[in-house]
């Protein structure tokens, strides 16, 4: 019996142990139907959706047109991650993506933690794509004059924020003070986001036939409708001379492409990021799968190539048809440009909104199919009780842990926000990618086989290194203080600096001198809280002399960054020393080096609140996983005589 917490399956064992015969229907296991087309779209349904149509705005906001930049950073750790994916994919043709990856590579204690940290991207993310859909659904209902009472289209969190906080939003403070009551408990929820959910289980439920042909009819009509906008907004950018709004002023009058700075982009990266989750989703087919061993990297791929197209053209006509100051707390960013006070075509709202709920149901079904296969594959090792492989005799499906799912995703509906899975989400995702990638370093090279994905090798023993070297001079001759600045962590300078800027009248917002270092704090101490309070700063009427202090003061954006930013961007620094003569020792593969440092780099955008909310449900999986999965787990059974 092994007792080792990093035992491995060899990729052999893993395709044997799935039992996958050559047949398209066989008795216990799933269709083998999907084609190189079908994958591509489910790819393309999975990423374009919440991100573009709901968390885009905000990206807008925070980065300026140069998020378009972080589009193309986050395509780029993107291709690197599909090309490992694809290795794995080709090599282990079974469902349960990285999870499965990682115990191959890794070994079983690695291979939990992925399966567990998938469990948020799929499920929980689909929590917040639920509230982005019904966001979408019921503003298309009052365009139409169907009115669902407030109480009923959002989230009890929400609604009680709205109203601790003094929100302006009319829609949240008429939940809460119309909502019915139930004792003392006011009923506040999101009956759209619930129904949609329930929904979408019983399509997976029934089978992959229905789900691929529903996908794939809501792919080409969101493509269609998204082509149009940005063929309509493109022209109306160029026609209405709206071009200046790609170089907007910023706080010192210079126009620039990143008005905020690269790091007011890298804010940015979670709500980026979230647009690009679900390529992955695209492995998880492998045993619905015609010729997994060909179709999945091609798949995964050309949709993800595809979807990084049509971001940027949308980034971009965002940030051309308005100023990006404009979509502050803007929750729809394409039926935004549209409205009356922008580009005033109603025709054109009316449209993204049914693209929108289109695109946001694509991607709830991608989501919804993904996470039961994971847990079928999970089960199939004795990680999980063996109910999770139950395949329905008639549909295929596996039916138990599909259920599971929508319950996992539809019971949190009740009792929390989008707001709180955004970020929650990004960040198990990317942890997921920077594995898959180091476990492509870890397994051993194959000969190219004809039909087969086989990745690329361009040997890193000296481009790696010599990459991170020229980083590092670039950084310290061009950047001023850039290292030096990760271990300045004191206050003092900051809060002295505010406490002559800040006008009395902001204390009810907690912005006073004396609080200045509490609500960075209270913040997280993020570049984004900084950043709100300087916009507060910058867009109240101030005397010269003051007015002056604060443009030098925040002008200076480095100084301010965030404890978690620096402190993480140490660590990165290390790792890629570390990754750097590690390449040098064992002839690595430059692809997934490429992978491991884009994405970590990515991570380190992540405030301190999603580290520790990650590290809480990393914990909380590990329990699990000694008290039931080390013991029931096959490889800690003696071998069969």
């Amino acid at each position: 019996m092994s007792n080792s917490l990093f035992r491995r399956k060899s990729i052999d064992k893993i395709v044997k142990d799935a039992d996958l015969p050559a047949d398209d229907i066989h008795s216990h296991g799933l269709k083998r139907v999907l084609t190189v087309k079908d994958l591509t779209f489910f790819g393309i349904a999975a990423i374009i959706g919440a991100g573009s149509f709901s968390s885009l705005g905000g990206a807008v906001f925070n980065g300026g047109p140069g998020v378009v930049v972080l589009f193309v950073i986050t395509g780029i750790a993107c291709a690197f991650t599909a090309f490992c994916y694809s290795e794995f994919a080709s090599r282990i043709p079974v469902a349960g993506s990285a999870y499965t990856y990682a115990y191959a590579s890794f070994g079983e204690l690695f291979a939990w933690i992925i399966g567990w940290a998938l469990i948020m991207e799929y499920s929980i993310g689909n929590i917040y794509v639920a509230f982005s859909w019904s966001d979408y659904f019921t503003s298309f209902l009052h365009k139409v004059n169907i009115h669902v009472p407030d109480y009923l289209t959002c989230s009890y969190i929400e609604a009680k924020k709205a109203v601790a906080e003094g929100s302006v939003n009319q829609e949240l403070i008429s939940a809460w003070n119309n909502a019915p009551m139930l004792g003392s408990l006011r009923i506040i929820f999101d009956l759209p986001a619930l129904i949609i959910n329930l929904l979408i289980t019983y399509l997976v439920y029934r089978g992959i036939k229905e789900s691929r042909n529903f996908s794939n009819a809501m792919v080409v009509l969101k493509l269609a409708i998204v082509g149009l906008v940005v063929l309509v907004g493109g022209y109306l950018v160029f026609s209405n001379g709206l071009t200046f709004n790609w170089t907007p002023a910023n706080e010192e009058g210079i126009k620039s492409f990143m008005p905020n700075g690269f790091s007011g982009v890298m804010m940015a990266v979670s709500g980026v990021f979230f647009a690009y989750i679900g390529f992955d989703a695209v492995s998880v087919l492998a045993e619905e799968s015609k010729n997994p061993q060909r179709d999945l990297p091609k798949g995964m791929i050309l949709s993800l190539v595809i979807c990084t197209i049509v971001y940027i053209l949308l980034t971009l006509v965002l940030t051309g048809a308005v100023h990006y100051k404009n979509f502050d707390g803007v929750g729809d960013p394409l039926a935004f440009i549209f409205e009356a006070q922008n580009l005033n075509i109603g025709w054109m709202q009316l449209l993204v909104s049914i693209c929108a709920v289109v695109a946001m149901t694509s991607v709830l079904l991608v989501f919804q199919m993904g996470q039961p296969r994971i847990w079928m594959s999970m089960s199939r090792d004795g990680l999980m009780p063996p109910v999770f492989q139950k395949i329905h005799t008639k549909f295929k499906t596996p039916s138990f842990a599909t259920i599971v799912t929508g319950l996992v995703v539809g019971i949190p509906i009740l009792f929390t926000d989008k707001t709180f899975v955004l970020d929650f989400t990004s960040i198990a995702t990317l942890f997921a990618f920077v594995l898959v990638c180091g476990g492509v370093l870890l397994i051993p090279r194959k000969e190219k086989v004809a039909g087969r994905f086989t990745i690329p090798y361009v040997n890193g023993k000296l481009i790696f290194p010599l990459i991170i070297i020229g980083a590092v001079v670039i950084l310290s001759v061009f950047t001023k203080n850039y290292f030096s600045d990760k271990f300045d962590y004191s206050f003092e300078h900051k809060v002295e600096a505010l406490s002559d800027i800040i006008p009395a009248h902001f204390t009810d917002t907690a912005m006073v001198a004396g609080n200045v270092e509490q609500y960075l704090v209270s913040e997280n101490d993020t570049d984004s809280s900084f950043i709100k309070l300087t916009n507060t700063v910058r867009s109240t009427p101030l005397p010269a002399d003051k007015y002056e202090a604060a443009a030098g003061f925040i002008a200076d954006k480095d100084p301010v960054q965030s404890k978690t930013a620096k402190i993480s961007t140490l660590i990165f620094w290390f790792l890629m020393a570390a990754l750097a003569v590690s390449s040098f020792l064992k002839n690595y593969s430059l692809i997934p080096l490429l992978g491991v440092s884009t994405c970590l780099y990515l991570l380190t955008g992540m405030s301190l609140s999603n580290w520790l909310w990650f590290g809480g449900w990393l914990l909380l999986g590990l329990i699990i996983y000694f008290l039931y999965g080390y013991k029931k787990s096959k490889l800690a059974s003696p071998p069969a005589a």
